[in-house]
């Protein structure tokens, strides 16, 4: 049996999915993680205390035989379809934050983007505006 979540633990999860999947968690990641859910409005109502809670969850979950497959599962079943871009633009914000995208999070970003069921259009778009946004 899948847990269920709320749209709020499960973009927190596509977050931390992505922080995690290349084996190194950077403080860059794990601050802008916080600094998402206190700003967007996606996240209102979310109680932020309970973030670092989730995240060893999700993290828990993810060492699981499995995981990463069962999670995106999770993710997809918990979040409403309005919210699927906003998750792909979640996991590109946490993947852009160390301003290096490593071959493990395109791949994370190609799985995510087949399991929220989004087009390629779309997808390359909000890349394309992480790429302006941390451009120096």
């Amino acid at each position: 049996m899948l847990p269920s979540l709320s749209h709020h633990e499960a973009l927190v999860y596509v977050m931390v999915m992505m922080s995690a999947v290349d084996r190194e968690m950077s403080d860059d990641e794990f601050a802008r993680i916080g600094r998402l859910v206190q700003f967007l409005p996606v996240f209102e109502g979310f109680d932020e205390d309970s973030l670092v809670h989730i995240g060893h969850e999700c993290s828990a979950q993810l060492a699981a035989p499995e995981g990463l497959d069962i999670m995106l599962e999770i993710v997809r079943e918990a979040l409403p379809e309005k919210f699927h871009e906003t998750a792909y633009a979640l996991a590109v914000e946490i993947a852009a934050a160390d301003q290096r995208i490593r071959n493990e999070e395109i791949r994370l970003l190609q799985l995510l983007r087949d399991r929220l069921g989004l087009d390629k259009l779309t997808c390359a778009a909000i890349e394309r505006g992480a790429l302006a946004r941390f451009r120096r």
